[in-house]
């Protein structure tokens, strides 16, 4: 389940993304992407959720800020060639992914 938010600025709406590409609207089940509704509760209520049974999104809509309501975004990673370089380490073919080490 990949979340995101669409639509233009300050207008956008919660949805998803499912397993064929398309675009989901899920506004009916959660009013917006925030902090609170990425808890494990809120979240185990959207997974639980079937994709194709929500409202397909038209067109080409923008995507948005992922989050609302985020004052800071904190990632840590050797994501990019610059801080591959300022760490002596060699650029990474692909991001990261700290699940895969687990």
């Amino acid at each position: 389940m990949k979340l995101l938010r669409y639509g233009p600025p300050h207008m956008e709406k919660p949805g998803l993304l499912d397993s064929n590409g398309t675009l989901r609207d899920l506004s009916t089940h959660v009013a917006d992407l925030t902090p609170e509704s990425l808890a494990p509760k809120a979240l185990a209520r959207l997974a639980a959720l079937d994709p194709c049974q929500l409202p397909a999104v038209s067109g080409n809509p923008r995507i948005g800020v992922p989050v609302k309501g985020i004052g800071k975004f904190i990632a840590i990673g050797l994501n990019y060639s610059d801080h591959a370089a300022e760490s002596n380490m060699p650029i990474p073919a692909e991001p990261v992914d700290q699940r895969a080490r687990e």
